[in-house]
């Protein structure tokens, strides 16, 4: 597999396509993939990207992003998509392959109700939405009913138990940041892109000498993904086997309407890798997390809330490479994959060394060509997944567990030169090796899933895999024109009001 960072790949692609090939029931990176995910949306991690960052001048540094709370209707008021005060967010960096966290950035929430009141018959009498009608041009404007604040604390070690620091703003000290309220619509907020601009904040982190980037709030959901027909049986209006020049571009985007939460952090690279190691490989996960026990209040007031929440902390969200909880966990094992630790991934291996995924494609498909590789174990896929690829992103002494790993050696590829198809098409910068904005991860993986390291030799003969060598798409496609060249990358989330 060393090969694969010392030469391009070179893919012979065969000249037909198969448009929607490969789309299994559920195609979403993480968005509602649990059951009991589905309950508690604000917890839900929908996307994870980390990448040498890409903006000029910034190049020496790593970009963590961490998108939450799927599928987000930009008119979704009158509260609209608030994070949960009650709820810890984190991002945990492993940087010596042991599968546990050695850094871990732990953000938490608060919601702070002004009680912005109108003069009504001679009474004043307290507004029922989150705006007032004032001007939202700059942080905590007047024209907020409700200030969303976050902190932020760097735990080096275990993440319950190791060390703690609050990180900083580094223009004023405060360990206080603001976030910007939705992009409620043009009338309430006719400058969005300024106005969410003003939080992107200059941060000390502790340990590091080096000033980070941070910022939090609503984006464009940064996803492509055709949706509703894949999960029909891959129900899509062409018929299933075309020869198309353009079959990555022939079906819709559903996520194309839809906003997502964003935590975003840049951190220098030295402060990520382990000090005094000379290897440059991270590995990268998300997490969110739910008090233990919950109380609800039959009679909320103004002193207590509409529940009580107590207990341990206790992990309902997990998100590392894309794609895996939905195509590759088993139904029965989504909530405890949810709930579990890269250290316990034994428990799921299984799952990548004979997935059902290809098998479930060649029952939809077979008679189009596309049979399921035969090598078993799918060793191709452990490399994937579990262990990085060795001489690309696999760490010195790894132990086999999911999570994004990145190689902090391998220099950015700027906007506009960068291969949708990352590694699988020559550009060592993309995913597999950590995961742009702009990598089409649905095409890479079902490529990937259905044998394309085979037709490479990469853990895997040509042979084994007959249908290595076709271009499997969901249709909905994606590159790094989808962003921006700067940080935090996803766009401005769509309005809920386009009018002014």
């Amino acid at each position: 597999m060393e090969n694969i960072i010392k030469y391009p790949l070179r893919v012979a692609l065969a000249a037909g396509m198969l448009a929607g090939l490969g789309a299994a029931p559920v195609l979403a990176s993480s968005h509602r993939e649990a059951p009991f995910i589905t309950r508690i949306p604000k917890a839900d991690a929908t996307d994870f990207y980390m990448f040498r960052s890409y903006e000029p001048g910034r190049e020496k540094f790593v970009t963590l992003v961490a998108n939450y709370l799927p599928l987000q209707d930009a008119y979704g008021g009158p509260n609209y998509f608030q994070l949960d005060p009650d709820a810890l967010y984190e991002i945990h960096i492993d940087n010596n392959g042991d599968a546990k966290e050695d850094i871990s950035f732990q953000f938490r929430f608060t919601n702070t109700v002004k009680n912005a009141q109108f003069t009504v018959g001679g009474k004043k009498v307290p507004i029922p939405l989150i705006i007032n009608g004032g001007p939202i041009n700059d942080v905590n404007p007047p024209g907020l009913n409700v200030r969303e604040t976050y902190s932020v604390t760097v735990v080096r070690g275990d993440r319950r138990g190791g060390a703690r620091a609050a990180l900083s703003n580094a223009g004023n000290g405060s360990v206080v940041f603001d976030k910007p309220v939705d992009n409620i619509g043009n009338k309430a907020i006719p400058d969005y892109a300024g106005y969410a601009g003003r939080h992107i904040y200059s941060v000390k982190i502790p340990g590091c000498e080096t000033p980070g980037r941070m910022f939090v709030g609503q984006r464009k959901d940064s996803f492509a993904v055709n949706l509703g027909e894949t999960f029909d049986l891959v129900n899509y209006k062409a018929p299933a086997v075309e020869f198309l020049p353009n079959a990555e571009k022939n079906a819709r985007d559903d996520l194309a309407d839809k906003n997502v939460t964003t935590i975003a952090l840049e951190v220098a690279a030295a402060c990520l890798t382990a000090p005094g190691s000379a290897d440059p490989v991270i590995g990268g996960w998300t997490t969110a997390s739910l008090r233990q026990g919950r109380l609800l209040n039959p009679v909320p007031g103004d002193a207590v809330g509409a529940s009580k929440e107590g207990g341990a902390w206790t992990q309902v969200s997990r998100l590392g490479m894309p794609l895996v909880n939905e195509l590759v966990i088993g139904l029965k094992d989504k909530d405890r994959f949810n709930h579990s630790k890269p250290a316990a991934d034994g428990q799921f291996a299984t799952y990548v060394t004979n997935p059902t995924l290809p098998a479930l494609v060649e029952v939809l498909f077979g008679n189009a060509g596309a049979k399921a590789p035969t090598n078993f174990p799918r060793n191709d896929l452990v490399a994937t997944f579990l262990t990085g690829v060795k001489g690309l992103n696999q760490p010195a002494n790894v132990k086999a567990s999911e999570m994004l790993r990145l190689n902090t050696a391998i220099a950015p590829v700027a906007m506009g030169a960068q291969k949708r198809l990352g590694v699988i098409d020559g550009d060592n910068a993309g995913f597999p090796n950590g995961r742009r904005p702009g990598d089409d991860v649905v095409d890479i993986e079902l490529r990937v899933a259905m044998g394309k390291l085979c037709t490479l030799n990469l853990g895997c003969a040509p042979a084994d895999a007959p249908a290595g060598a076709i271009r499997f798409t969901d249709g909905a496609y994606l590159d790094d024109s989808f962003f921006t060249a700067s940080f935090p990358y996803l766009k401005t989330p769509i309005p809920g009001s386009p009018q002014q």
